[in-house]
């Protein structure tokens, strides 16, 4: 019984958005349902901070789904953020936020294997796992 689970995080990596779906799903099938499962009211957006949204080279041909819901696509290939941080020292990369979120849900013993049965429990602990990370994100913030 395998899983997959789709995470949309902000730009400091707290999860917004998380869908469950089968291991054989493609991630691009998901990424409207995600987009539209948000928990936290978007900011309108204005021409000063328009909502961006980072994707991979796996959301390719998905530019039209994302701009619907009024976010900039930004997708990129393989390599070329590493490539942009030899030319540019500055330069922070976007996906690496995306990674360490799915990192932190990685270290959850009871979220790498899915010995529940119903979708509905597993995806209790995936809620809970996401409000653990919030909670130890904002601890760090604030101190």
């Amino acid at each position: 019984m395998g899983t997959k689970r789709s995470v949309l995080v902000d730009e400091k990596g707290l999860p917004l958005s998380i869908i469950l779906s089968g291991a054989n799903t493609h991630d691009i099938k998901l990424l409207e349902e995600t987009l539209d499962h948000i928990v936290v009211l978007r900011p309108e957006p204005d021409e000063e901070h328009p909502p961006n949204l980072c994707l991979d080279a796996g959301y390719t041909g998905s530019t039209q789904a994302v701009e619907q819901r009024k976010y900039i696509p930004h997708i990129r290939p393989r390599g070329e953020e590493k490539k942009e941080l030899e030319h540019n020292p500055n330069f922070r990369a976007r996906r690496w936020v995306v990674e360490v979120t799915h990192s932190f849900f990685n270290r959850f013993r009871k979220l790498l294997v899915r010995y529940e049965k119903k979708a509905a429990n597993y995806m209790a602990l995936l809620q809970f796992a996401c409000a653990v990370i919030v909670w130890r994100k904002l601890i760090r913030v604030h101190r």
